[in-house]
């Protein structure tokens, strides 16, 4: 998969933009804040319908504007079963405009649902917020699996709005019942029977998500493992997926949690407790880990990421053809030259699809590029691209 062309209006600080692509390597260099960033969050925006920075559209459009377009021409590989794609260009365009409902379409048809375009067009984006990664809580974690998963398998996020939707009627429940009923729950209550029905809708949407999450990282930890020697050239540390499923049956604790869950007022069991624990030897990441530490650790689960989406196998068995487009934005901040060189090196490497890089006019990351007769280096001034 490539983005031959990018054409923008009113997007963030950028005006107007209109772009050919390199299909391998393409650095946009330039000051802080001058608009860098937003060219990949409009690349983005392409993949998941949405900005990689906020949820509120509207702070989309620039300032003093009344609407905003991103449109991109691709060339197609097999991505969610669509072999019509393979090898086929096909344009997706984004509209919005103050007030009204955004527009997003594929060759000027639109989505009947905006979750049917998630998959379309694989891509990972490694920017120094991935720093939450580590710092943040498990829902950071869940959601990087979340974004890998959803790519591949459209099941998982319809499984996982479901469930996500039941969990949040639980909460509500569990909160109307305390107040309903101070005294224990009776196993045969009005109060018990309703959570029980939502208990046992819950089951369902978990297992599977527990499953596709347990054979993600399965097939995920060699790829982080390789991605983190090739980076550092040492042992890499370790990562684990935690999940309640692995040793209960969710069924059961919700039973034998619900007075405890009352007391609370939200549920303690299921896969939204899922985590990813990131060590050191025996030791937690975030507690012991460097800042360099920390950073080649994220920087070696989102390119690993990003081999995971190439080489893994789609749910009907046909193997994935195309490469994820790659959004590598200031990453190389507080890195050493020789691990920048080895990250380069390896994103250049026939493993990766596209590249997109942003970075501050820094002599080395340029004299880098430069001998690559297939990169494209634009410069970002004030939200112009020349």
């Amino acid at each position: 998969m490539t983005l031959q062309s990018l054409n923008i209006l009113n997007y963030r600080n950028i005006r107007e933009a209109s772009l050919e692509f390199s299909p391998k390597l393409n650095c946009f260099v330039g000051l802080n804040g001058q608009g860098k960033t937003n060219v990949l969050d409009a690349i983005y925006l392409l993949s998941f319908t949405k900005s990689a920075f906020t949820s509120q559209d509207s702070l989309n459009i620039t300032h003093g504007e009344e609407m905003a377009m991103v449109q991109g021409v691709y060339n197609g590989g097999l991505m969610n079963g669509d072999a019509s794609l393979n090898g086929e260009s096909f344009t997706i365009s984004y509209g919005l405009r103050k007030g009204v409902k955004k527009q997003f379409r594929k060759d000027k048809k639109d989505y009947p649902r905006l979750i049917d375009h998630i998959g379309l067009i694989p891509l990972v984006m490694i920017s120094p917020s991935d720093q939450q990664l580590i710092d943040e809580g498990s829902d950071e974690r869940r959601r990087f699996m979340d974004i890998v998963i959803s790519q591949l398998d459209r099941k998982y996020l319809d499984a996982l709005n479901k469930y996500n939707a039941l969990l949040k009627q639980r909460n509500a429940l569990l909160k109307q019942l305390a107040d309903k009923y101070p005294s224990p729950l009776q196993g045969e209550s009005e109060g018990a029977a309703l959570l029980e029905v939502l208990e046992w809708q819950m089951v369902e949407p978990a297992e599977y998500i527990f499953k596709a999450r347990t054979e993600f990282f399965e097939a995920f930890e060699p790829y982080f493992t390789k991605v983190y020697r090739q980076i550092a050239g040492e042992e890499a540390p370790r990562l684990r997926y935690i999940s309640q499923l692995q040793d209960r049956d969710l069924r059961e604790a919700y039973v034998k949690t619900r007075q405890r869950d009352l007391i609370l007022g939200w549920t303690s069991q299921g896969i939204h407790k899922d985590d990813l624990d990131m060590r050191l030897g025996d030791y937690p990441l975030k507690q012991v880990g460097s800042q360099g530490q920390q950073r080649t650790f994220v920087l070696a689960m989102k390119l690993a990421q990003c081999l995971y989406l190439s080489k893994c196998q789609m749910s009907n068995d046909q193997s994935q053809m195309s490469k994820p487009i790659l959004l590598l934005d200031d990453i190389f901040d507080r890195l050493d030259s020789e691990r920048v060189e080895r990250i380069v090196e390896m994103v250049q490497s026939e493993d990766f699809g596209q590249i997109f890089i942003t970075d501050t006019d820094r002599q080395h990351l340029t004299d880098i590029l430069k001998p690559n007769e297939n990169a494209k280096i634009f410069h970002v001034e004030n939200g112009k691209i020349a």
